[in-house]
């Protein structure tokens, strides 16, 4: 009979010869890599042209205001009604409705009033159109 205590291995994983693996990789790639250096890539960019200053100085524009009335190249409207906005946009632009038209609303004008204007432009026809914003007016 043996009556000695046997020594217990202890449990869990010996690092060593994983950092001695690491390691040797690591020398690997520094020694085995090569860094070339690039003069310049040739990228093809993207150009654009903006519109000429004789067709931007034909373009109609609506203003609406904050309280939803509108304005056509300057001039204040009667009514907020569909059928005078038609007929003061088909009368400034002389029906050709290939210009561009500009829609400018108000910050805090109401939703309806645009959608009303666009409206007008879509019954009459125009294809070029552009709706910006502006700051609230102060009073």
């Amino acid at each position: 009979m043996q009556f000695r205590r046997q020594t217990k291995e202890q449990d869990g994983v010996n690092l060593t010869p994983l950092i001695d693996v690491v390691f040797l990789l690591l020398i690997f790639f520094m020694v085995s890599t090569t860094f070339t250096k690039e003069s310049h890539l040739k990228l093809n960019l993207p150009e654009a042209a903006g519109p000429q200053a004789a067709e931007q100085s034909r373009a109609v524009e609506i203003m609406i205001s904050a309280d939803g009335s509108y304005s056509v190249d300057g001039q204040a409207l009667i009514n907020k009604k569909l059928t005078t906005l038609k007929s003061a946009l088909s009368e400034v632009s002389a029906d050709e409705y290939n210009r561009p038209l500009v829609i400018t609303a108000d910050a805090t004008a109401h939703h309806q009033a645009v959608v009303r204007a666009m409206d007008a432009a879509g019954q009459l026809g125009f294809v070029n159109l552009s709706i910006t914003t502006r700051q609230p007016e102060e009073n």
